[in-house]
């Protein structure tokens, strides 16, 4: 991670252009290149190299004038390589990648005159700091494996208001040729997230990778000053369908039910009533205190609880719930998570993995999973997913 500077003014366009006379770079021999021999020959005149620095977040631009360009390398600080390419013409060379903020470049230009001579010339400029600096998280975790149902997601620290800009600067690749689509979403933190979502659930054993070339891109709340790299795979299908009218769980895997487990969830009838739709599951948290406060239900418990797994942020779990043991397989009577158990919750808890979808329905349910509450993307249709993306 790149430590944040301290601020200065505001970017401004950098408007300078540097002209360099190619005949007046040094020649390897020491002397001045492009010099006549001696013999009064007529001699091409020198190639004018011009190199614009616009402000950052634009491509370096090199142009010749009077010859061609043969070989440009744009270097920063660090020895990163900005590399680019030359048009048909040889006259023009942008670079692929965008200038980054705060950051010094020196740029090496040979060019030939019309008569064949080659020079080389240098010359260095430095982008301005930024004000701000955005940074991401990421999940699922770097070379994890997750189940079918984990969306690749970014949350962004900083607002997000030129997302086509950023969402241009994501690459996703999969192994097998995964159609999937991202989308912008209000995370419950109340920032902005970015989601890729497949069509359909992962297919088992797909490897997705993630290049995130963000570095000098303006996200307008902030810039990007890095690119990000990730990557995870996909585990085994498992699906999790939780029914509450019949208060029953089951675990399948490849479609076949492997386990059956009686629950009770969310007590019917106001802010304790669980969520219906499909909720992923986001962590496997084990042993924690459950404070209601926490979510907006009064003092109606504080305890620790075991086998604890998470599935929204507005605090809907699975875990072991000894105390509602009366009810497990006859009443919803929690105050919104999915009860069990405390054998069940433990063979249970060893078989899920986090990205294992759960389908939950109920007739006595407060509403569906909001795509930001978790991951509950799954509950929008492909076509109402696709036109989340800001390139639609």
């Amino acid at each position: 991670m790149l430590p944040i500077r301290t601020p200065r003014p505001a970017l401004a366009a950098v408007a300078l252009v540097v002209s360099l006379t190619a005949c007046t770079a040094q020649a390897a021999d020491g002397g001045p290149s492009g010099a006549g021999s001696g013999s009064g020959a007529s001699q091409a005149p020198p190639v004018k190299v011009t190199v614009v620095k616009k402000e950052a977040g634009s491509p370096v631009d090199v142009t010749a004038t009077g010859g061609t360009l043969t070989a440009v390398k744009v270097v920063d600080a660090e020895g990163g390589d900005l590399k680019g390419r030359t048009d048909a013409g040889g006259t023009r060379w942008v670079s692929d990648r965008k200038a980054a903020p705060g950051t010094s470049y020196t740029v090496e230009v040979t060019s030939r005159t019309a008569d064949g001579k080659e020079a080389t010339s240098r010359t260095s400029f430095t982008t301005p700091e930024p004000e701000k600096v955005n940074k991401v998280t990421l999940a699922p975790g770097k070379n994890t494996t997750v189940g079918i149902g984990h969306p690749l997601s970014i949350v962004f620290d900083l607002p997000v208001t030129r997302k086509a800009d950023v969402e241009r600067q994501l690459k996703v690749t999969t192994s097998n040729g995964t159609e999937g689509s991202w989308g912008w979403v209000k995370d419950y933190s109340g920032r902005d997230r970015a989601d890729w979502r497949p069509r359909e659930y992962w297919k088992p054993g797909t490897e997705v990778t993630l290049e995130a070339d963000l570095d000098g891109t303006d996200s307008g709340g902030g810039w990007f000053v890095r690119d990000y790299r990730t990557g995870f795979t996909v585990g085994a299908a498992q699906v999790v369908k939780v029914d509450l009218d019949t208060h029953r769980l089951r675990l399948e895997r490849d479609g076949r039910t492997v386990r059956t487990i009686p629950v009770s969830g969310g007590t019917p009838g106001g802010d304790k009533r669980s969520w219906r739709g499909t909720a992923v599951l986001m962590a496997k948290e084990g042993t924690i205190n459950m404070n209601s406060e926490t979510v907006g239900l009064g003092d109606a418990y504080d305890k620790d609880v075991d086998y604890s797994m998470r599935l929204t942020w507005s605090g809907m779990y699975a875990h072991a719930a000894p105390w509602n043991a009366a009810y497990f397989g006859r009443a919803n009577r929690s105050s919104g998570c999915i009860g069990m158990s405390d054998a069940d919750a433990a063979s249970f808890y060893a078989s899920v993995n986090v990205g294992d979808p759960f389908e939950i329905e109920g007739r006595e349910t407060k509403g569906t999973v909001a795509e930001g509450n978790g991951y509950g993307a799954w509950n929008l249709s492909w076509d109402r997913w696709k036109a989340k993306s800001a390139l639609r």
